[in-house]
């Protein structure tokens, strides 16, 4: 199949709060010129070495409104006290020069992308077990004790969210994890479209 008649894909990666999938997401996006990252809309406030327009466009919650009334967004959601939400210009843009899309968002809104955009794949990213995930959040000394029960909370409830997922990556391995969605985008270019015309 000529390259060129390759078309983009949309690769939605969720896990819960320290599973390291804002790790492996900055990997692929360095070493993949054909993937880029759909940067969110929040309206949470940065965090230390954040900055606007290259983590996240930061907006406050009456912008952000604004942005839902008039269909902006290829979904939204309120997460941890929060909105965040998917530009839908970047998603069909991205498509149409057939690059893919990469997307770091929680399960509630890969969900909503999915009913969207039916060829999106969707990836879980997850530790060992329970008890990893609450080391690694304790260790990165970003979060309060309560805020981590909150986290450890939340990431039981977006585990039932998992058989919605085409591929779990268990991340004991940085490197090895990278390699693993690497090779599950690879595989994207190979598999049938329904709503295509191969010959």
């Amino acid at each position: 199949m000529d390259k060129s008649a390759k078309q983009g894909n949309i690769i939605i990666v969720s896990a819960p709060s320290g599973a390291g999938k804002t790790s492996i997401c900055s990997q692929i996006i360095k070493s993949d010129k054909n993937t880029l990252y759909c940067i969110s809309y929040t309206t949470r406030s940065p965090r230390k070495g954040e900055k606007d327009g290259r983590e996240y466009f930061f907006t406050d919650e009456i912008k952000f409104k604004k942005m839902i009334k008039n269909s902006e967004f290829a979904e939204w959601a309120k997460v941890h006290s929060n909105y965040y939400g998917t530009p839908k210009s970047f998603l069909d843009k991205t498509l149409k020069t057939g690059k893919n899309a990469l997307l770091d968002i929680d399960v509630q809104g890969g969900v909503k992308i999915k009913k969207q955009y039916p060829q999106a794949c969707m990836i879980f990213v997850m530790t060992p077990d329970l008890k990893t995930l609450e080391k690694r959040l304790t260790l990165r000394n970003k979060d309060s004790k309560e805020t981590i029960k909150m986290r450890m909370d939340n990431a039981k409830k977006e585990l039932a969210y998992l058989n919605k997922y085409d591929y779990l990556i268990i991340n004991d391995d940085l490197e090895n994890s990278v390699e693993n969605v690497k090779t599950v985008i690879k595989s994207l270019y190979y598999k049938v479209r329904k709503d295509k015309k191969y010959f």
